[in-house]
Formats: structure tokens, sequence, C-alpha cells
């Protein structure tokens, strides 16, 4: 009994430490961003001497015309359809895969699912041309139309995943209730998708938010700059940079994303579990 106790309270001990040390990294950021520039790398405590908010503020006016503000509402004119897009466009599509039989549907889903293995560097280039010739550059454009075409197979699949776990006898007793096929999608399917639906969009709105590179190939006005090209200005100003600022609005940046997450986390597990273990 007592080999037990000790046992289980060095398992207890030893798990507190690795989570301690995987969160200091993010505890320092946000110490950080309330201690002076001097004080940041001059010591390693994370109470600061004296809380300071002057980082906040002198890092929300930004840097020239470009403030916070701006970069907060680009961010969401980028994310926000994105997100959207990509839920109705990966919803139709796995209702498809999941519910109607086509010529070459095993291939195609195959094909689908081969999409999972390409690294999205690989395309960067052709999809570039192809925006170039349209005229899409510095535009949200290039984030909105992949979406719409259903490009995010890990969702499609994910959603797929879900859709076959339903008894396909909800669709027979719609049918011989008089509902058409997007009827049945609509008013019996869309209900029960949700938490698949709020996993898919928690999940595609981080990697959305947190999307350095895209921006960073297609967006060339600072105008248009969303959050994360928005903080690499404070590090190419100038060889003097202000650490503080930067870190006050990583805080800035990340609450986003870590307040939906929280907010929808019962979805969010409900979703993993659900579309995670029906094969």
């Amino acid at each position: 009994m007592q080999k037990k106790i000790v046992a289980t309270a060095t398992t207890y001990i030893l798990i507190s430490l690795l989570g301690l040390l995987m969160i200091y990294p993010l505890l320092w950021l946000v110490s950080g961003s309330f201690k002076s520039n001097a004080e940041i790398f001059n010591s390693f405590q994370l109470i600061p001497s004296r809380i300071n908010f002057d980082a906040y503020i002198r890092g929300w006016v930004g840097l020239g015309q470009q403030t916070y503000s701006n970069f907060f509402i680009n961010t969401i004119k980028m994310v926000v359809p994105s997100v959207f897009f990509c839920l109705l466009s990966s919803f139709l599509t796995a209702y498809g895969f999941s519910r109607f039989r086509f010529p070459f549907k095993k291939p195609l889903f195959a094909l689908m699912i081969a999409t999972l293995m390409l690294p999205k560097t690989v395309i960067i280039i052709p999809r570039y041309m192809i925006f170039k010739n349209l005229g899409w550059l510095d535009t949200f454009l290039p984030f909105y139309a992949p979406e719409l075409l259903a490009t995010q197979s890990f969702f499609i699949f994910m959603l797929v995943q879900f859709m076959r776990g339903l008894p396909r006898e909800l669709d027979e007793s719609a049918e011989i209730d008089g509902c058409n096929s997007f009827q049945i999608l609509y008013r019996i399917l869309l209900p029960l998708a949700k938490p698949a639906l709020f996993s898919a969009a928690i999940f595609d709105f981080i990697w959305a938010w947190n999307d350095f590179f895209n921006p960073l190939i297609y967006i060339s006005s600072v105008a248009k700059y969303p959050l994360a090209l928005g903080l690499r200005i404070d590090l190419d100003v100038g060889a003097a940079v202000s650490w503080d600022k930067v870190m006050a609005m990583s805080v800035v940046t990340m609450l986003p994303p870590i307040l939906i997450f929280f907010f929808a986390q019962k979805y969010f597990v409900e979703g993993i579990a659900t579309t995670g273990l029906k094969g």
C-alpha cells in the first residue's frame, strides 16, 4: 500500500515538473511583457520587479499609421471567411463521400487522402503563379479560394469518419417524410455534426490565425498585414529591438485562439472523440 502511494506521488511530481517545464516559456513570455526591456534578459525571475503596462500601450500604437487595431481587423478579415468557407466545402464534400455512390468514389477518396501526405511548400510556387495570373496577389482571395474548393483534406476525412457513424436510417426516415438530399443534410445531419464541425473550426481557426508563411508570400502591403506579419515589423525596423513590446503584443495575439479553445472545449473534445474512434 505504501509503495503504491509513493509511486503515485512520484508520478504526480514528475508529471507536474514536466508540465511546468513545458509551460515555462509561455510563462516567461507573459512575465516579460510586464518587465522593462532592460530587465527581460537580466533576470530569470518570472515575477517582475515592477509591473509595467507601458509595453502594451506602446506596442498597440504600432509603427507609422498601422496600429494593432488594423492588424487585428486584417487578421479577422483573413481568418473568419476562410474558416467559414473551409467548413462549408469540407462538410459538403464529406456528405458526398459518406452518403452517395458515384463512379470512381474509392479512387477519388484515396486521392484526396493522398494529398494529406503532400507538403504544402511543394505547391507554393504553382499557387503563387496562378494567383499572380489572376491578379489576386496582395488581396485575401488566395486565402478564401482554396478553402472554398475543399482543399483541406484533413477536415474532409474527419467529417467523413463522423458521418459514417451516423445511422443511415435517419436519412431513410427523412426521405419517407419527403426530404430531398439538401434537406437531409441541413435538417438531419448538420445538427448532429456540430461537435465535429466545432473541432474542425477550432483547428482551422488556430492554424489560419497563426499562419505566417502564406501571408508573407501573398500580402505585400503593410496596410493589409495580419498580426503574424505585424509582429515581425518590430523586429525589422532597427538594431535595437523593443522586446517588451514584442512580448506584450505576442500575448495579445495569442489570446483569441486560447479563449476560443477554452470556450469551445466541450465541443472540441466531443468532436475529437467521435471522429477519431469511428473507423
